[in-house]
């Protein structure tokens, strides 16, 4: 039996530990697997420290096994990033999955994702209220309020909507249990229990969030990576670039529309202002342009749309005692170490992580090929 976390831990703060701990006074002495997205976020943004960083904390913080979300998953819609982490965690055998929820109500999540699944009313009144102006989160949760007289807004619940419709959808073998989110997301008040977005504001500014945040996290806290150190290079990219549209979420119009702003942009933000309007919301602007950065076509997207291996980045002993458990009955492949031209999707996510290392030059691609576990597990099906 094992239980399922999906995370950015971007930073690992409080409210995360808090989360841990309700998993481990609800499931004792099962297995915990983590789920961690890399090197960039589902926000597009970079991480603000590195993934091997981020799976250190995650160990000491008491995680048993630790896999990445690969960079294609882990920086598109909800959707997509739920279908890569739940599709992951299946193939690993494990039962439940543990979010974070504003509302706290399995119940209401539960109604919501039906009825974005199977309710074809929903999707032309998505159409309807898309074509008055609103972006399609809007228009989503306009629609399934007028069938189901429930609305939810706030990040958790919306990712929660969407792991329940994976595993509906694809019907995993997988138990979505919530637990309250205890503290505003959208409060940038500083408490022992603040959200990441505050943490990182904070963290921007050089004050001091030792109060939200482990004492174990602390030291990791150096070198930080933030959207506006890659500002040149994302400018550089748009200028010299003569096809956007290539680029992987660039819709129609939206190539020359950045064509046509970037010159007199000196910011990350105020091109993103520049971009934004009631179509097109903050997150999706910010992974158009990190795909941009990293060269993630449309047609690379097309390509890399399965999981077709599991990247480990580290265990306990606990944890390595699991896969040993499981290894014979999972029926794709486990990687511990970087495999050369072996998977494309592996290949972009050392591309990825070549693009994040300029800013510091920490050597992370050597990591790649030298963070090796022992020694690794195959599926053989011959």
């Amino acid at each position: 039996m094992a239980v399922g976390i999906i995370a950015e831990y971007n930073p690992f703060h409080n409210g995360h530990l808090y989360h841990l701990e309700k998993v481990k006074q609800l499931f004792k002495d099962e297995v915990i697997v983590l789920v961690l997205s890399g090197n960039f976020t589902q926000r597009g943004e970079p991480s603000i420290i590195d993934k091997w960083k981020k799976k250190d904390i995650a160990l000491l913080a008491g995680i048993d096994l630790v896999v990445e979300l690969p960079f294609t998953f882990a920086t598109q819609s909800a959707d997509f990033f739920s279908y890569g982490a739940l599709t992951i965690l299946e193939k690993l055998k494990v039962d439940k999955i543990v979010f974070g929820s504003e509302c706290d109500n399995i119940e209401d999540l539960t109604t919501i994702a039906k009825c974005q699944i199977s309710n074809t009313d929903c999707d032309q009144l998505v159409k309807i209220y898309s074509k008055l102006g609103q972006n399609y989160p809007t228009a989503l949760a306009n629609a399934v309020y007028d069938l189901t007289n429930k609305k939810i807004t706030t990040p958790n619940d919306l990712l929660g909507v969407s792991y329940i419709k994976t595993i509906l959808k694809y019907n995993y073998k997988i138990k979505p249990i919530c637990i309250k989110r205890t503290n505003d997301y959208h409060s940038k008040e500083l408490t022992k229990i603040s959200s990441a977005t505050a943490i990182r504001e904070a963290l921007k500014r050089n004050e001091d969030v030792k109060a939200t945040i482990p004492n174990f996290v602390m030291p990791y806290l150096t070198n930080l990576h933030f959207v506006d150190d890659y500002f040149k290079l994302l400018k550089y990219k748009i200028l010299t670039e003569d096809d956007l549209a290539k680029y992987q979420t660039v819709d129609e119009g939206l190539d020359q529309k950045l064509k046509s702003v970037i010159k007199n942009c000196n910011s990350y933000d105020e091109l993103v202002t520049k971009l934004k309007s009631k179509r097109y919301t903050y997150n999706k602007i910010a992974r158009m342009l990190l795909h941009i950065l990293v060269n993630f076509t449309k047609d690379l997207g097309k390509n890399m749309q399965e999981i077709s291996y599991i990247r480990i980045l580290g265990f306990n002993e606990k944890g390595q005692a699991y896969l040993h458990s499981i290894k014979k009955n999972i029926d794709i492949k486990l990687l511990s170490k970087y495999e050369k031209d072996y998977y494309q999707m592996l290949n972009f996510e050392l591309q990825t992580t070549e693009i994040y290392d300029l800013i510091y030059n920490e050597n992370l691609v050597k990591k790649e090929y030298t963070n090796q576990l022992g020694k690794e597990i195959y599926y053989d099906k011959n």
